[in-house]
């Protein structure tokens, strides 16, 4: 079935003014689940940009380890790349960077409890991950 055949065609109504308009109800039943020429379907922004798998097995300390602080604030730090990046094109997406100060946020807190608990590792995770601190 072709994109175009999914869509119904909508008959327009006179306007208070005299122009032609579409009717909501129409517009919305006759649209439900299907997607308007032009468009592509929503993805979440991080799915196939950040390989999880490969940051936890180049961050963690033993063959277990997938939630320390080392692997989170290397994975943060994949995500944060990626969201600054993205907010390079959209600049205007403040939803996006609240999502990114937050992150920020939870980053910095990780970083100083790493510091305030084992000062080589966070040395030796600053240095590896190229943070200014």
């Amino acid at each position: 079935m072709e994109a175009s055949s999914a869509i119904p065609e909508l008959t327009p109504t006179p306007g208070r003014n005299g122009t032609k308009r579409r009717h909501r109800r129409q517009l919305v039943r006759g649209l439900a689940g299907a997607r308007p020429a032009g468009r592509e379907i929503y993805e979440p922004i991080m799915s196939e940009y950040v390989d999880k798998q490969n940051i936890i097995e180049e961050n963690r300390a033993h063959e277990k380890d997938t939630g320390s602080g080392e692997v989170q604030i290397a994975l943060l730090t994949a995500r944060i790349a990626h969201l600054t990046e993205h907010l390079k094109t959209h600049r205007k997406d403040f939803h996006s960077r609240r999502g990114l100060l937050m992150m920020t946020a939870r980053r910095r807190k990780l970083l100083d409890y790493l510091k305030r608990k084992n000062l080589e590792g966070y040395q030796a995770l600053v240095q590896k991950l190229g943070l200014r601190r």
